[in-house]
């Protein structure tokens, strides 16, 4: 069993740090402005001064937190990661960064003695709750072979898709699928809601032909429900989408569904939806159309 320092318990990092000490392993994080309560301090996870002080305690790091910057910050940051780190520590990143930034984090713990591996998660609370992520991974076979085992309590579907970076490069490519996927089960309920159809009915109907997919079946029913709260915030999958559309600039790639996609988020942020579940999506759609999905 190994000694985890795990840094971001939030939705997704609450339930996977949970899953990690219940397989037997012990927990360590950074202590926060509250004291950490609930099932995770029931279980016995420990709380340290800063990432430095968890870097010094631990075997493996796990990070799972918002942003790039939020990354940069923990492993390199004033009393980071970094300065705690000691040779053959395994650090896996499960939050959604931007690929080339992986790569130079990578690059930085490698020179400190460390094993870089990109993590990124797809699946929201429901698949971290429930231990069915999907987890695309960056990294050396080494860091792979390593990480295999911790992934495998967390997730359900691994897969190595490369080096450095490989994984963080699937994530934006699975935000983009999910954004576009999410607007247009929007456009199809709304439209069926404002023809006058069964709404209920048109999904279960299209639930069982070409139409199906998890998100007309998850995503949908929240829409149809009216049930917002964030399984996975609009704000984090802004980022996400503003991640693909700066790599494509830079690859001269065009992406109008995802700028179309951002663009409507956006319009949810601008009516104070930036913490609702990026189902919320349905709402810009809504306030277009002046008709609410019945």
């Amino acid at each position: 069993m190994s000694k985890i320092g795990f840094i971001g318990l939030g939705i997704m990092g609450r339930p996977m740090a949970g899953h990690l000490i219940d397989a037997g392993h012990q927990l360590v994080t950074v202590k926060r402005n509250k004291p950490l309560a609930g099932e995770l301090a029931d279980k016995g996870m420990q709380e340290l001064a800063d990432p430095k002080a968890v870097a010094e305690a631990s075997e493996v790091i796990i990070t799972m937190v918002p942003d790039t910057p939020d990354v940069e910050q923990v492993l390199f940051g004033e009393g980071g990661v970094i300065e705690g780190l000691k040779p053959g520590t395994l650090v896996i990143d499960m939050s959604s960064i931007a690929p080339l930034a992986t790569q130079d984090f990578a690059r930085r713990i490698h020179e400190a003695g460390g094993e870089y591996v990109d993590a990124p998660v797809s699946g929201g609370e429901g698949g971290a709750i429930n231990a069915a992520l999907t987890i695309m991974v960056g990294a050396t076979q080494e860091g792979f072979t390593r990480a295999e085992p911790l992934l495998e309590i967390m997730g359900k579907t691994i897969t190595h898709i490369g080096g450095h970076g490989a994984g963080q490069t699937c994530k934006v490519a699975n935000q983009i699928v999910v954004a576009l996927t999410i607007e247009a089960v929007s456009e199809g309920l709304l439209f069926a809601s404002k023809a006058g159809a069964d709404v209920a009915k048109v999904r279960e109907s299209l639930l069982g032909g070409l139409a199906q997919s998890k998100i007309l079946d998850v995503h949908g029913e929240r829409m149809i429900q009216r049930t917002f709260d964030p399984g996975f915030k609009i704000k984090l999958h802004q980022k996400d989408l503003n991640l693909a559309l700066e790599g494509a600039r830079s690859l001269n790639l065009a992406l109008p569904g995802t700028a179309n996609a951002q663009q409507l988020f956006q319009a949810c942020v601008a009516h104070d939806g930036a913490d609702w579940d990026h189902a919320g999506m349905v709402r810009a759609l809504e306030a277009l159309a002046n008709h609410e999905i019945e």
